[in-house]
């Protein structure tokens, strides 16, 4: 596989030219693994162990007496096979290895994936945990304020007795309200009382006062009339 290189120079990049592509890569990999070509460079072993073979099935079919010259053949053949065999030994060594490595990566990727999934609950559950701790933890604390707050308080025999004392002052109190309402109601009525009183008492000052006029001014009449009655008898006595 031939790559084209990378050259820079005076502040310029020119982009690396590949004389194959990724396909074609493939393929021509493909084919070197098959044929045992490791190199662009001289005549592939499986070409040769054909040439060998062809050779040695050659010289068999002839009809002359040619057996040193089949031996020596098959001997070459079967040494090219057996120089073939070897890289294809290796190979399959290496092949096999690879695929122990590959299960053996497919074993870690999977024990990996499971350690994530793994650690992955346990970080919801450290979560849980975390946010369970909180809650705890203010609830803890709202205790202890409420327990800072009682301890500042007085004992609870005194309290209670602050508590008769206000409900015997209550007591006295309502007992008192209920006297005073009582007598609130007998000043009422006795202000009613005293009002009619006053009112019969000014209207009889009223009507005593109206008598009194009318008796002066009957008094005043007579006066006058018995005053005229001694002026008529003095002027009649001086007629006489």
């Amino acid at each position: 596989m031939l790559k084209g290189r990378k050259i820079s120079g005076r502040g310029e990049t020119v982009a690396a030219n590949y004389a194959f592509g990724p396909l074609e890569d493939d393929v021509i990999i493909k084919h070197r693994l098959l044929t045992r070509t490791t190199t662009t460079r001289g005549e592939p072993p499986l070409k040769k162990l054909q040439k060998k073979f062809a050779s040695f099935v050659s010289e068999i079919e002839k009809d002359e007496d040619n057996y040193n010259d089949c031996v020596k053949l098959s001997k070459a053949f079967l040494q090219e096979l057996s120089t073939f065999e070897i890289p294809l030994l290796k190979s399959k060594a290496v092949i096999d290895s690879n695929l122990r490595e590959k299960e053996n990566f497919n074993e870690l990727k999977d024990d990996i994936n499971r350690q994530i999934l793994q650690a992955q609950a346990d970080i919801e559950d450290l979560k849980k945990q975390l946010e369970e701790s909180k809650i705890e933890r203010q609830h803890k604390e709202e205790c202890e304020a409420i327990r800072k707050l009682i301890a500042t308080q007085p004992p609870r025999s005194l309290m209670q007795k602050v508590i008769t004392d206000l409900e015997k002052e209550i007591a006295a109190l309502e007992v008192e309200n209920t006297a005073s309402s009582r007598l609130l109601e007998l000043r009422k009525k006795q202000f009613v009382l005293l009002l009619h009183v006053v009112d019969e008492l000014q209207n009889t000052i009223e009507e005593d006062e109206k008598n009194l006029i009318e008796e002066m001014r009957l008094a005043t009449e007579e006066q006058k009339n018995g005053m005229e009655d001694a002026s008529g008898i003095s002027e009649a006595m001086a007629v006489d």
